[in-house]
């Protein structure tokens, strides 16, 4: 939202401050606004995060690893499990019916995520930042 605005908001500078020194004072820090409000909600996320993480109930600090853990059965599945099942099943001489599949973008997409924030815990493991 905030960077639609900088560039209306900057122009009306040239209206209403006749210096060019502050008129380009201004303009740097309403152009670093939105850049500073997407750094503060990025760190609220993480407090917000680490807070999760240290909660007693599974209800609040499991979510992520259950997410987790779904999606690492469904990898298994789809890449380990059906091929050894469709393997066996010809190498017995039957027919392969149709079995079961993902969507398995949707599901990239929610391990990816879930990937990038393990990067995070692994980095604050290394950097002892956790138990």
């Amino acid at each position: 939202m905030f960077t639609q605005l900088i560039g209306p908001v900057t122009a009306l500078l040239d209206k209403f401050i006749p210096d060019a020194d502050e008129k380009a004072k201004l303009a740097h820090e309403i152009a670093t606004l939105a850049e500073r409000n997407a750094h503060e909600n990025a760190i609220a996320q993480i407090e917000t995060n680490r807070e999760e993480a240290k909660h007693r109930s599974v209800f609040v600090a499991g979510w992520r690893p259950f997410i987790g853990w779904v999606c690492g059965v469904a990898l298994a599945y789809h890449f380990v499990v059906q091929p050894m099942i469709i393997f066996i099943i010809v190498a017995m001489g039957k027919k392969v019916g149709v079995l079961p599949a993902f969507d398995m973008y949707t599901l990239v997409t929610i391990l990816g995520g879930l990937l990038g924030l393990g990067g995070l815990r692994t980095y604050e493991k290394t950097k002892g930042l956790t138990k």
